[in-house]
């Protein structure tokens, strides 16, 4: 499959004609999809909210081991995570203001609610893969750059700081320099875990 996108300087690069763009039934085969790179990371669009009515959006993603990605909470997107390979520790502070910690493995899910303060970070080198509010599966090709497939190894994007917030402001994502999580030894004092 082949992509096509026109650059749009204020938001990022846009796809067109890669996926339906209307609620159609179609099939993807594997490492199709709208291929986003950002910060050595591949983020593939696979349904958008185009397809669903604005309901949700799903991408797959790859990840190398690396930092915890910068502390943030969105206004009204919900976000699923699941685990396929690898290993991702999620953070997330809870209404009640405890913040917790929890290290996800190959087939485990997390889920952080709209409005909660949260971040990540690949301990394994990981694949996961997302359900998120309709529209935001998007912020990732706004920060990112295009890429035409799931080829490993292309070097790392890395969008300048306009670019970051612009894309957060367009999704309601709200950054959070500074904010401290629990050492990873205090990790699931919310909900079971083996």
């Amino acid at each position: 499959m082949t992509f096509e996108y026109v650059a749009d300087t204020a938001h990022g690069p846009q796809w067109r004609d890669l996926l339906p763009g209307t609620p159609e039934g179609f099939f993807l085969k594997h490492g199709e999809g709208e291929h986003a790179n950002l910060f050595g990371e591949l983020f593939t669009v696979l349904v958008s909210a185009d397809e669903t009515g604005g309901q949700f959006g799903v991408v797959h993603s790859e990840h190398p081991v690396g930092d915890i990605i910068p502390t943030h909470s969105h206004a009204d997107t919900n976000e699923v995570f699941y685990v396929v390979e690898g290993k991702v520790r999620v953070y997330v502070q809870g209404s009640d203001g405890q913040k917790n910690a929890r290290l996800l493995a190959s087939g485990d899910f997390g889920y952080v609610p709209a409005g909660l303060v949260h971040a990540y970070r690949v301990e394994e080198q990981a694949r996961v893969l997302g359900v998120l509010s309709g529209g935001f599966e998007r912020f990732f090709q706004h920060m990112g750059t295009p890429v035409d497939s799931a080829a490993p190894g292309q070097p790392p994007f890395v969008p300048d700081l306009d670019r970051i917030m612009a894309a957060g402001q367009r999704h309601k994502t709200t950054f959070l320099p500074g904010f401290t999580w629990p050492d990873a030894r205090e990790e699931g004092r919310a909900g079971p875990r083996s």
